[in-house]
């Protein structure tokens, strides 16, 4: 396992990160460790269980859930639930959390099969989460909050620009399915597990007048709905049926 207190060479990177990024030197690098570990690359115990990060990122996405949730509650006093509701889907989406793993260069230190990293969309995603869980069971939910909201959010992340952006595709490709007299449905074309220890996800298809679109894959349906016809929505403005600047061809 990886020690901190000898950062040079191949785990200079590792130290940098903490040091640098979120501000903290773990004790427990073991922990960390298997925070990075992508279930493509699960190391064996050698009594039937396989260790990866998939039990950490499930912890850490009800934490990184809560963190949120109380960071927009204060930042926005007026707001109301809905309002709220969709800020932290924008910001624990599937989609900003990849982006953010890669803006703190936590994508470099995930070790995964990298002749299948094709296959894995959310693994940036993934290990962010798993990075909250770890840092969660060392540290507690306040050294936490502190990390995520001073370290990462603040730094990182253009709170006030994601309010601004368009989120619910879905509300907006069935308005223009009426606009256009075409028939949008949403389909879940398959429930399934990745590993003994994974969380559920849905693949999600949306069809127009029942010709397939665009899919997607996440862990709810409504998230899976939503990634599902942002696809399609950008996909019939490429393809000229939606104007990029008016919303209707």
């Amino acid at each position: 396992m990886l020690c901190f207190n000898r950062y040079k060479g191949e785990h200079k990177e590792f130290y940098l990160f903490f040091k640098n990024i979120l501000g903290f030197i773990p004790r427990n690098t073991s922990l960390y460790q298997i925070a990075f570990i992508h279930k493509s690359k699960s190391v064996e115990t050698g009594v039937g269980r396989r260790i990866n990060n998939e039990r950490l990122e499930y912890l850490g996405d009800a934490v990184l859930s809560a963190i949120v949730a109380e960071f927009l509650y204060k930042k926005y006093p007026y707001q109301g639930e809905g309002f709220l509701t969709i800020m932290r889907s924008k910001l624990v989406s599937r989609a900003n959390l990849n982006k953010l793993a890669q803006k703190i260069g936590l994508s470099q230190l995930i070790q995964y099969n990298k002749e299948s990293q094709g296959v894995f969309k959310s693994i940036d995603g993934d290990a962010f989460e798993a990075l909250v869980g770890a840092i969660y069971l060392e540290k507690g939910y306040n050294f936490t909050r502190h990390v995520i909201i001073d370290k990462v959010l603040n730094n990182y992340l253009d709170v006030d620009a994601m309010e601004h952006t368009d989120w619910n595709f879905k509300s907006k490709i069935i308005d223009w399915g009426q606009k256009n007299h075409k028939k949008i449905s949403f389909e879940v074309e398959r429930v399934f597990y990745q590993g003994k220890e994974s969380r559920r996800q849905y693949d999600v298809r949306v069809k127009v007048d029942g010709e397939p679109a665009e899919h997607a894959i996440e862990y709810s349906i409504k998230s899976a709905e939503q990634l599902a016809a942002e696809k399609t929505y950008k996909k019939l403005q490429s393809d000229g049926l939606i104007d990029t600047q008016y919303g209707e061809a």
